[in-house]
């Protein structure tokens, strides 16, 4: 649906980049090469949303690189759009519905770093946690979402790189 109101793929493609993690941050030639496309087509979306001031960018030395304003206005509204496209808005929803004491949900892989693979690797920690549940869950999700969905659960806490979607302790 996001697709028919954003008409530009490459568009669409860099908020993904971007709003799903704060934290990515890319350059000109890097999101050439991983988006497969021209450095002009990727140079024109990002003078677009940079003058929009949707991203930010920042010169290092002959370097320039791209990310996301997180002081815009509409940050967190495009933050969660983006989201709510990918199904995570959904994924968190079900996890936490009838799935025990989950005390983090995290996002990893592909997704977390701001790449639509079109699978999202997910690490749900708590204690007792329900893994039949998670079984049929996976599948459910999977149509819901259109994105294949690999699980892995866990009970202690683990340091990561990852996108903390849920965290019972700091009660996002």
């Amino acid at each position: 649906m996001l697709d028919s109101l954003i008409t530009s793929k490459t568009r669409l493609r860099l908020l993904v980049k971007f709003f799903v993690n704060h934290q990515t941050q890319s350059h000109l030639r890097g999101l050439a090469d991983e988006f497969g496309e021209s450095t002009n087509a990727i140079r024109k979306e990002l003078n677009n949303l940079t003058q929009a001031g949707v991203l930010v960018k920042e010169s290092d030395k002959n370097k320039i690189s791209y990310k996301a304003n997180t002081n815009h206005p509409f940050y967190i509204n495009i933050r969660d759009i983006i989201r709510k496209y990918l199904g995570l808005d959904k994924l968190l929803e079900q996890i936490l519905e009838r799935m025990g004491e989950v005390d983090q949900v995290m996002l990893v892989g592909d997704l977390s770093r701001g790449v639509d693979s079109g699978k999202i690797d997910v690490v749900v920690i708590g204690k007792d946690l329900n893994q039949d549940y998670i079984k049929g869950l996976t599948k459910r999700l999977e149509e819901l979402i259109n994105r294949k969905v690999i699980f892995t659960l866990r009970s202690n806490r683990m340091e990561s790189s990852g996108l903390v979607l849920f965290d019972r302790n700091i009660g996002v």
